[in-house]
Formats: structure tokens, C-alpha cells, sequence
């Protein structure tokens, strides 16, 4: 069926043929049934003692079927059917991407569900699904830097890697130049992808660190990588831990929110990218949402037909029909003259 369904014809408007098929086996049935002979002539025995037909014939009304379907397999072979074939050849040029998350001790701060590193994890894990075909790292800096995860395609092994993330995994502080020089340091020597992203998460000014913020972002612009800053915090205070209690627990006080906004909005411009400020989870949910509309991977598609003719099997079919008709006429169905 599917093979049936897959062939087109270069001739459709011939098919128009195939109407000559039923009215000449219309004549056929008429000229038998209604023609009158030319001289009638009186029998000397009643009709009833007509002999009754034979099988032969009602087997002679198949030589009109088998030249009927003959000339239909004609028609449709002159209509030129033939086989085509589509695909489609798709190529995508994915992104490069490194995730540069903040993971200070103030990265516990409430105004966030369940706290600001929490949220950060859980779109951070939803943005990573939504790029299957990019390279994706994850960076994760306090007072120091380090790389989580290399660039991979292995999103399964990334998202792991993020939910092992917290706090306390390196020395509290706020490094943000260590942390984007890091994360460039892991994309600039990837020959094979032209568009590279830093998508930079923090929460605070940064306090600590041996590569100033505007240098790592001199170096990004360099390399052609694009950075986008993400500032989380409420406006005005917010519930943020301030000691550690001798249960293990952390004590919470309420404190300004300090994100260094112009220094996160001149990283960004320096580099093409664009700084957003995420004050709960929906408007940070909103913002990976825009970059990921933003940093698109490029997808191509092709179209291909092929066609082929199949003619073939049609003009056996006609020849078969052609070649049963004439055995039976001269052999089973032969009439003596």
C-alpha cells in the first residue's frame, strides 16, 4: 500500500483515458445482449428445447475482461507513472555554552523558593533540556572558581553535576572576574563552533578573586563570546544567612540586597550580551527563557525528491493480460469457422 500511495504520474490529465475502459464493456454488454439479428428466422423446435449454455460460454465474456484491463495497464503506462522519494537532510550548528553560577553563602537568601541557588539549579536544569544540540558546561565560583563540568553533550551527566552544586563547596566570597575568566578559559580554545555564550549568575559585588571582572570580559570580547549577567536578589532586603549554628543549621537575618548592577551591565555590553535582573523565580524563569530565544542554535533543512519511472510493471501486467487472452482464444475458447 505504501508503495501504491508513493507513485505520481508526469501525465495525470491521460488518466482521463481510463473512461474508454467502461464504455467500451458497456457496448460489449449491449451488442450481446440487445443487437437483433439481421434475418430472423422460424426454429422448428420450441426455445425450451434449446440446449443450455455451457461453461465455455460464459468463459468466452473473460477475453473482453482480459483486453479491458489490458488497455487500462496502456493508459496508465502512457500517463508515465512514477515512484518518488522525499526526505529531508538537517543540519544544526549548535552553541557552545558555559554556565557561570554564583554559590556564595548569600546564594541561601529566602526571597527566592526554596533560596536563590535552589531556583537558579532548577532553570538552569529546564534551560539545559531545551538545548539538546548545544555544548553545555557549568562553572561554579565564590570565592574562588573552578569548572563542574566541562563542555559536553551528555546533559544527562551536566544535570547531575548541577544538582551536586551548593554552597560551602569552596571558600565563601564573591569572585565574579575568576568566574567568567573561567568559563572563557573553557570555551575560547573550541575551534569548531562559531557562537559562544557565558551566561553569568550572581548575586553580589564582587569582593574577591585574583582577574578583575572587566578583564575577564576584555578577554571574552577577544574571543568573540558573548556574555549574558544575571543579577538575583529582591529589591531592598531579604532574609540571608549570617552564621553558622552549632547544630550545622544557618542563622538568617534580614539584610540589603548589594548586586553591583553596572558592573554586570558593563560586562555584558562589552561583550554583545545583555544584563537582566531576576527579583523572584517566574521573572528568572522568564529571563533564561529570552536567552534561550536569543541563542538559537541554527538549524537547516533540505528538501529532496527523487523520481523514478515504473512503467515496468504495469507494461508486464498488459502483456500477461495481452498473452492469457491470446492463448485462450486459440486454445479453450477456439471457435471453427
Amino acid at each position: 500500500m505504501d508503495y501504491l500511495n508513493s507513485i505520481t504520474f508526469a501525465h495525470p490529465q491521460l488518466l482521463w483515458l481510463l473512461l474508454v475502459v467502461p464504455a467500451l464493456a458497456f457496448y460489449y454488454y449491449f451488442r450481446r445482449n440487445y443487437a437483433t439479428a439481421a434475418i430472423l428466422m422460424p426454429l422448428p423446435f420450441s426455445q425450451t428445447d434449446l440446449p443450455r449454455p455451457g461453461w465455455k460460454n460464459y468463459l468466452r465474456h473473460s477475453l473482453m475482461v482480459l483486453r479491458l484491463l489490458a488497455i487500462a495497464m496502456l493508459v496508465v503506462i502512457i500517463a508515465r507513472p512514477q515512484s518518488s522519494m522525499s526526505w529531508k537532510n538537517i543540519s544544526s550548528e549548535g552553541i557552545d555554552i558555559m554556565l557561570a553560577q554564583d554559590i556564595s553563602g548569600s546564594m541561601l537568601s529566602t526571597d527566592f523558593h526554596p533560596d536563590r541557588i535552589g531556583a537558579a539549579k532548577r532553570v538552569d536544569s529546564a534551560f539545559i533540556n531545551n538545548r539538546p544540540d548545544d555544548k553545555i558546561g557549568l562553572v561554579v565560583f565564590s570565592g574562588q572558581a573552578f569548572t563542574q563540568c566541562p563542555l559536553t553533550t551528555d546533559h544527562a551527566v551536566l544535570k547531575n553535576m548541577l544538582m551536586q552544586v551548593h554552597t560551602g563547596m569552596i571558600e565563601d566570597g564573591t569572585a565574579i572576574g575568576d568566574g567568567l575568566a573561567t568559563a572563557v578559559n573553557r570555551l575560547k580554545d573550541d575551534k569548531d563552533t562559531k557562537s559562544k555564550v557565558v551566561i553569568l549568575l550572581t548575586d553580589g559585588v564582587n569582593n574577591m578573586g585574583s582577574v578583575p571582572p572587566l578583564t575577564a570580559a576584555e578577554i571574552a570580547k577577544v574571543f568573540g563570546i558573548r556574555v549574558y549577567t544575571i543579577g538575583v536578589g529582591t529589591m531592598g532586603k531579604a532574609m540571608t544567612p549570617d552564621a553558622i549554628l552549632p547544630n550545622g543549621q544557618y542563622h538568617y537575618s534580614l539584610q540589603d540586597v548589594q548586586i553591583d548592577e553596572d558592573l554586570l551591565r558593563q560586562i555584558a555590553q562589552m561583550t554583545g550580551g545583555k544584563y537582566f535582573r531576576a527579583t523572584e523565580n517566574e521573572s528568572l524563569t522568564k529571563i533564561y527563557g529570552e536567552i534561550d530565544k536569543m541563542e538559537k542554535s541554527r538549524i537547516t533543512e533540505k528538501d529532496y525528491t527523487e523520481k523514478s519511472e515504473v512503467f515496468l510493471p504495469f507494461a508486464l501486467a498488459a502483456a500477461l493480460l495481452l498473452l492469457l487472452e491470446t492463448v485462450l482464444k486459440n486454445t479453450l475458447l477456439k471457435t471453427v469457422p
